[in-house]
């Protein structure tokens, strides 16, 4: 039995805690915060920018407990947000970056494609992919 003595906790952790080392990775950081709080901040944006039903579709292929910070702050209204171009986008994600952060969005947002790429199913991938327009789509790893 693991820390928590609820299985499905102990996978959470273990599942969010595989994303975030990627992540630190992607940064090369050995700061985890830093790096939970930049991918947090990369999906906030991503979530807000593929509208409610495919940022449902999305947040279902994430580990529970990083779904719980994927959801974290989503106000319905104000999706989706419309931004055409890579700067508007960059924008968005450089507003939900902490003041402190050490990274720049245009790596957190690469970095964050990146760790998505790997962990989630290739057609959901895909889809989100089509649904970008093609400045914030090139930000995505081939």
């Amino acid at each position: 039995m693991g820390a928590s003595g609820l299985e499905i906790f102990d996978t959470t952790v273990q599942e969010t805690n595989h994303w975030v080392k990627l992540m630190m990775e992607e940064l090369d950081t050995d700061n985890r915060r830093q790096a939970f709080n930049a991918l947090r901040s990369g999906l906030h944006v991503l979530r807000d920018r593929i509208g409610p039903a495919n940022a449902v579709h999305l947040g279902a292929q994430l580990p529970m407990l990083l779904r719980g910070a994927y959801y974290e702050g989503w106000r319905l209204a104000d999706t989706p947000t419309h931004e055409r171009h890579a700067g508007e986008f960059l924008n968005h994600v450089d507003a939900n970056l902490a003041r402190s952060s050490a990274f720049d969005a245009s790596e957190v947002a690469r970095a964050t494609f990146r760790v998505l790429s790997e962990c989630v199913d290739a057609g959901e991938v895909d889809k989100v992919k089509r649904i970008l327009p093609a400045e914030i789509r090139a930000l995505w790893p081939n």
